[in-house]
């Protein structure tokens, strides 16, 4: 009643086991069989006017497994293992036997069994996962839909009935009717029922007629309304003429109501009755009204009033409201601001704000070691320090950056370079403000060193946003790309662990590896021309001095000969010949291929001096 919230549960493995679906065991065999599965999980807003017996909650993991939670004891009760191995999208009790059905994304339904918590019967459902469930008012049958719907008989787990359903997930199914329309033919328990379905991204909820033969598939009416349905209640049509009321709360906010008597085909989707919005007053600062999303509506046990859920799901304000349907569109105004920041405000209460004096003494930290601020000789950085002094307006932000950048230029190591723990700090700044000057500053640093410690200092996260800087650089001109290969080097070679765990590092990078690969392309070419062209110009050099040496006297001055080694030389002399005359016409096939000049030069070297022996020979 006073929209407080009543119990808190959080299951312990709520992170790696989110709870999906949830539904109230009836609280017993005396409640009346219309208040079936469906409704009772609907109705969980109005806990307190159900009978005080409503205890144990089934819900539903995102990893298959099932809590019955006792709310009286504020505990776990039990847990339902092994029958899902994926995420569960339903639980429905049954009205009588303490049975719980529960569908799953693994295609399958399954009984249990609550009191030994074992599986009772497991099924293939469908093709596709079972997204909701429905036992009818009698219990006999269940009604599963994934895309389309099954009417299923639980004694031998057969299909019954097949249903067309929807073009995308059923989120929501309910019995509308608990009597045929026509009481000539004796009740079987389910022929002559009808039954309402709503799909996720649908904007049609349909109504489907179970017939004693199987010839009609399709939906006998529909309803119509603003945005896919994320909550709908109904009141059950018990007598011949009394219509069906149905209450949809749509994604967008607004709540629909549909009175409707179920009597056969209606070829038209049915428009609502009347329409119903939440907004702000509009008067106090904003003069626009804003719209209150309405999170859920349920009808009253009277079938006439309803309760309303609206706000934020965080502290939802729950109201009952009883309306003039007459009307076709009605928009309640509620400040919603001020019920939520009295609120807020209460809890702030705690905190206390410490009084400051004029007189105190603000220390700044100083230097490592010591506990009392450094004074140092200049006045202007003095005066920047007692800046923050009470009372005295605050720096902008451009000021103290400027501050900033001029501190930075001054501190130096022994070394006489800039501190690289600074440097770090500045190009984080200049990432995250995206500041040009102070990213120039820092990027057109030429000491691999500094590079290299700025890079291994930097916080993790800014890696991705200089890579991406980095990039933007790289396609200027060729002189600042030179400089950002450096960064880039170090980016790549420290921190490669940690850009190998990211998920999308291909497209983060893709830009800059294709940037390398059109620079890269051109360089085998350039290479080639280059190495040609070096080939040329030493030739050509070569070929001049050649002719500008002056013609040498070939005759020997002295000949000096020895017996005992004289055939041994004269030997070898010839050998040497034939080589070198080999070796002279190969080595002049070879220039022209050969890219390297040394190599030539050398050769042509040989070839001089090869011609020298060959004439002392001759003269010998």
């Amino acid at each position: 009643a006073g929209s407080r919230l009543q119990h808190e549960y959080v299951p312990s493995a709520h992170l790696s086991a989110a709870c999906t679906c949830l539904a109230w065991a009836p609280a017993g065999a005396r409640q009346p069989p219309s208040k079936d599965g469906p409704q009772r999980k609907k109705r969980k807003s109005e806990v307190g006017e159900v009978d005080k017996q409503l205890d144990i909650l089934a819900i539903g993991t995102a990893v298959g497994s099932i809590l019955l939670y006792s709310t009286v004891k504020g505990e776990l009760q039990s847990k339902l293992d092994g029958g899902h191995d994926s995420r569960v999208n339903c639980v429905r009790w049954h009205q009588e036997s303490c049975c719980l059905y529960s569908c799953s994304d693994d295609k399958h339904i399954v009984e249990w069994n609550t009191q030994t918590c074992k599986v009772k019967c497991k099924w293939k459902g469908d093709n596709s996962s079972v997204t909701c469930l429905c036992i009818s008012p009698d219990g006999k049958m269940l009604l599963s839909a994934g895309r389309t719907i099954k009417l299923w008989d639980l004694e031998t787990k057969e299909v019954y009935r097949h249903f067309t359903g929807h073009a995308t997930s059923v989120s929501s199914l309910m019995f509308t009717t608990v009597k045929p329309m026509n009481e000539s033919k004796p009740f079987d328990g389910i022929t002559g029922l009808y039954f309402l379905s709503g799909a996720i991204h649908d904007r049609l909820l349909s109504v489907w007629y179970i017939r004693s033969d199987r010839k009609e598939k399709n939906a006998v009416m529909s309803f119509s309304v603003t945005d896919e349905p994320t909550f709908v209640d109904l009141t059950v049509s018990e007598v011949k003429e009394e219509p069906v009321k149905l209450a949809v709360v749509c994604r967008d906010g607004q709540l629909h109501l549909f009175e409707h008597i179920l009597n056969g085909y209606c070829k038209k989707p049915l428009t609502s009755n009347c329409t119903i919005q939440i907004a702000t007053p509009g008067n106090d600062g904003d003069s626009t009204p804003k719209p209150v999303p309405i999170l859920a509506a349920a009808f009253c046990t009277d079938k006439q009033s309803l309760l309303l859920v609206y706000g934020n799901t965080l502290q939802p304000i729950i109201e009952k409201v009883s309306l003039n349907t007459s009307e076709s569109h009605i928009c309640l105004v509620r400040d919603i601001q001020k019920v939520l920041s009295l609120k807020t405000d209460a809890a702030l209460t705690k905190v206390k704000t410490p009084v400051v004096n004029s007189d105190t003494k603000v220390l700044v930290p100083g230097i490592p070691g010591h506990s009392t601020a450094v004074k140092t000789p200049a006045s202007g950085k003095e005066k920047k320090k007692n800046k923050r002094k009470p009372g005295e307006t605050e720096e902008s932000i451009e000021e103290r950056l400027g501050a900033l950048d001029i501190d930075v230029s001054k501190v130096k190591t022994p070394g006489g370079l800039p501190q690289t723990d600074s440097f770090a700090v500045l190009l984080v700044q200049g990432l995250e403000s995206n500041d040009a000057e102070i990213l120039n500053k820092v990027l057109n640093t030429r000491k691999e060193n500094v590079v290299k410690n700025t890079v291994a200092r930097m916080p993790i996260h800014a890696v991705i946003p200089l890579l991406h800087e980095l990039t933007k650089r790289l396609q200027g001109n060729p002189y600042s790309a030179s400089i950002m290969v450096r960064w880039l080097k170090s980016v790549f070679t420290l921190h490669a662990s940690y850009l190998s765990t990211l998920p999308d590092l291909i497209p983060q990078l893709g830009m800059l590896y294709q940037l390398m690969e059109s620079r890269v392309k051109t360089l085998q070419k350039l290479c080639r021309l280059h190495g040609r062209l070096f080939i040329l110009v030493t030739q050509v050099a070569a070929s001049q001095t050649v002719q500008d040496v002056p013609e040498v006297n070939q005759t020997a001055k002295l000949v000096y000969e020895d017996d005992s080694s004289e055939e041994e030389g004269s030997d070898d002399e010839m050998i040497a010949d034939k080589d070198s005359d080999e070796n002279w016409d190969e080595d002049e096939e070879k220039e022209e291929q050969s890219d390297e000049q040394d190599m030539t030069v050398e050769k042509e070297m040989n070839g001089d001096s090869d011609l020298e022996p060959e004439n002392e020979s001759e003269e010998e």
